[in-house]
């Protein structure tokens, strides 16, 4: 039985704003990211899910609650967090965004690689596999995990990923459908 997922990004943060690539610095959403979640929850009235899942970074957890709460129950994995940026989490995107395409294998200096958030993702899809058949499951998380997503069950490279990510092409959307069969 395949599992229905859809992926959710937090809302806007306010490392975000500043222009920060937060990575696990544990920021709070901002003013834009409440309203983004609360829309969201407006978005997806019609959709049910038997499960939302979460990171366990403050942004997605709120994401998910201000969107989710009392639709499905909400479950909070660390296997779903942001790259690690090491030394460079919470530095200025501008830094951060094209060092990320370069660190698939090579980790960020005390930090993580692609290839270490896809390891973590593949990991998570796996529990899934044994314990949410024939499930609609709801993940709320970051740029990272989807990317690994994108690569693990659409046969994309991680160069592909990168270069047709919806933040690049500017191409949000209230939530991204996958399928695990």
């Amino acid at each position: 039985m395949s599992i229905i997922i859809t992926y959710f990004v937090h809302g806007t943060t306010t490392d975000n704003e500043q222009k920060l690539s937060s990575g696990w610095n544990d920021v709070e959403l901002s003013e834009l990211g409440i309203r983004q979640a609360i829309e969201l929850k407006e978005l997806t009235k019609d959709q049910d899910f038997d499960v939302v899942f979460c990171s366990d970074l403050k942004r997605a957890i709120r994401s998910a609650e201000l969107c989710f709460e009392g639709r499905a129950p909400i479950i909070i994995d660390t296997r779903l967090r942001e790259c690690n940026y090491g030394t460079y989490n919470s530095h200025p995107s501008s830094i951060v965004e094209p060092m990320q395409e370069t660190k698939v294998s090579e980790r960020f200096l005390e930090g993580e690689s692609c290839e270490d958030v896809k390891n973590r993702i593949a990991d998570f899809l796996e529990f899934l596999k044994l314990n949410y058949a024939g499930k609609r499951v709801a993940i709320v998380a970051h740029k990272a995990p989807q990317l690994a997503l994108d690569v693990l069950l659409t046969g994309k490279t991680w160069e592909e990923a990168f270069a047709q990510d919806w933040r690049k092409l500017k191409a949000w959307q209230p939530g991204w459908p996958y399928e695990i069969n």
